[in-house]
């Protein structure tokens, strides 16, 4: 019997095969296993044997599609966000008042926190330095329409102006960060977005042009 270490080695030296050609339903079972098993486990502990075991598939069908444990946790944290990604994007666009684009994507993004738990704990434990790693965060796309909004929104006057585009980012992200990985923590009944218009209210004075 091959061991973990010389299933590794054998398909580090070949190309891994494309995502394209494993079932959907695999792939469901994979991802799933990934948000558990990550969500349970320090990183460092986790093993390619644990989220084989835990997605009913073969040691073999993990490696031939993602070759090592760091590849196959980024590859699906990126579609578990990239998903969550065109959700944003479809809120993003087609409204034409900035307070209302930003509230449809806030409430989009706290019901991320409350269908996806696991997920939100398993990122909230990458490191500063590794995070870019998922590729959903370097999407240009993406941070290039958020951008817009914020800065359509300094124009008309309505969001602060006193600040760069970055620092109203960061606000926003870190709203959500902060309050969704505390809410998972606390294990609290009710879900988030319970209390969205509260919590968006607070955004939006953290991040709307000051009255005068």
């Amino acid at each position: 019997m091959q061991s973990t270490s010389q299933i590794s080695s054998m398909n580090t030296a070949r190309a891994l095969a494309p995502l394209s050609d494993m079932r959907p339903a695999t792939l469901e079972k994979i991802e799933k296993a990934v948000r558990k098993v990550f969500a349970g486990f320090d990183s460092n502990e986790v093993t390619m044997a644990q989220i084989a075991k835990s997605a009913n598939v073969s040691l073999q069908t993990l490696y031939k599609y993602f070759g090592d444990k760091q590849t196959l946790f980024y590859t699906i944290m990126d579609i578990v966000l990239g998903r969550l990604a065109a959700r944003i994007m479809d809120h993003l666009q087609g409204i034409d008042s900035v307070q209302d684009r930003l509230r449809k994507t806030l409430w989009v993004c706290f019901d991320f926190v409350d269908s996806h738990p696991d997920a939100v704990m398993v990122l909230s434990s990458v490191s500063a330095s590794r995070i870019r790693n998922i590729a959903i965060y370097e999407n240009k796309e993406l941070i290039g329409a958020f951008l817009n909004v914020l800065e359509d929104g300094q124009k008309r006057g309505v969001l602060n102006d006193t600040v760069p585009l970055y620092i109203l980012f960061d606000v926003f992200m870190g709203f959500i960060s902060r309050l969704g990985l505390m809410h998972i923590i606390r294990q609290t009944d009710t879900p988030i977005n319970a209390e969205f218009d509260a919590l968006f209210v607070i955004l939006w004075r953290a991040i709307s042009k000051p009255d005068i």
